[in-house]
């Protein structure tokens, strides 16, 4: 048995991660329509009528747009906190009451042989909060979408077999490209997005005495680039003395080009 992952969609324009175990086979976001996310399915040679259900980590458009029309579609439990539920409600159209389920930030669910843990993260939505899978002593976390990695994070994140981790913009790109300066602020701030080098720091801390795959998400589309934030988080990590290559691995994501499957 084994914990499989794809991120099928990650960045400003829409995120959407597939995981999996023998018995439960979970989409963590629905970013994109539902027609975008059965073609990322269908790349990795998958298709969400096999879905036991949908976890959202806050309300934001690039992770609810197609919540709704995949679970109606395909008769999906969808599991969010209350908070991110009333913020939502009017982003993904009405969802039958037998579909509607509880997820508290901070709590731990049973997911039939996965288990899973949800953290609060730093951003400006209602209640965002990401989830750190487990399954047969194999770790799995993701965590985008914060505007800083607070101690609580690190320590949910820490042991990590593999990560899927925000590195959203180069802080020089932003603070010269074309946002008007109330987003950069936002983007910047404590409830906006980490920055390449910030990732890279955050990542030192998590990993020095373990291994890990990370695989670097949420690029900017318009402030970053894939290899860009790839050589500041691996310069990053050299100087904190952690080995690329072979202490850990980093792995791009793409807006539209799932990752191929991949066992924890």
């Amino acid at each position: 048995m084994s914990l499989k992952f794809s991120v099928l969609a990650s960045g400003s324009t829409g995120n959407a991660i597939y995981v999996e175990t023998n018995k439960q086979r979970l989409l963590i976001d629905a970013g994109l329509s539902g027609k975008k996310i059965e073609q990322c399915f269908k790349q990795i040679g998958l298709c969400p009528s096999r879905l036991d259900g949908i976890l959202v980590s806050h309300e934001h458009s690039d992770h609810i747009k197609g919540v709704g029309i995949l679970a109606r579609r395909y008769k999906l439990p969808v599991y969010a906190n209350q908070k991110t539920w009333e913020a939502m409600a009017a982003g993904i159209g009405a969802i039958p009451l037998e579909q509607k389920f509880h997820f508290k930030t901070g709590e731990a669910k049973a997911f039939g042989d996965l288990d899973i843990e949800s953290f609060g993260v730093s951003h400006d939505a209602a209640d965002p909060m990401f989830f750190s899978f487990h399954h047969e002593g194999r770790q799995l976390t993701i965590l985008t979408d914060t505007g800083y990695v607070s101690d609580h994070m690190m320590g949910i994140t820490k042991g990590s077999d593999a990560l899927i981790f925000e590195s959203n913009h180069d802080m020089d790109m932003l603070r010269m490209g074309k946002y008007p300066w109330t987003v950069k602020r936002r983007i910047l701030g404590d409830e906006g997005h980490v920055s390449n080098v910030d990732a890279g720091i955050a990542l030192a801390d998590i990993v020095r005495d373990s291994r890990a795959d990370i695989y670097l998400a949420h690029l900017s589309l318009d402030n970053n680039m894939k290899d860009l934030a790839r050589m500041t988080v691996q310069q990053t990590l050299e100087e904190n003395n952690i080995e690329v290559g072979r202490q850990v691995k980093l792995y791009d994501t793409d807006p539209v080009i799932p990752t191929p499957l991949k066992v924890v």
